[in-house]
């Protein structure tokens, strides 16, 4: 029996957190940028097959939200959602990071 697929559709703020980790990373640190972009995209395409593999973001958990889920790649914490058969991830950000900062720097670029 054939395993169920999913879609795994980037939000454009998560493709933008994509390529401003791997930007930064290719100019400030001896990381290898290029393996580091295949790094993270690896890690949300393995959520075709396995979606809940993900915890459940523990943040957002004390607040009794239990539909956004993570995968951590350490440092970066990918965040997504499942509905249906698709699978929005809709943020990616380095997990050092407090994510109420994150969330707050978002609102506010809104």
């Amino acid at each position: 029996m054939a395993k169920p697929r999913f879609r795994v559709l980037w939000s454009d703020s998560a493709a933008n957190d994509l390529e401003e980790i791997v930007t930064f990373a290719a100019e400030t640190s001896g990381v290898d940028a290029q393996r580091l972009l295949e790094r993270l995209r690896l890690l949300a395409a393995r959520l075709e097959s396995l979606p809940l593999r993900g915890r459940i973001v523990p943040e957002l958990a004390r607040f009794g939200i239990g539909s956004w889920r993570e995968l951590v790649a350490k440092p970066y914490r990918l965040v997504y959602r499942l509905a249906g058969d698709t699978v929005s991830v809709v943020a990616l950000f380095d997990g050092r990071r407090d994510l109420e900062d994150v969330l707050l720097e978002r609102l506010l670029r809104s």
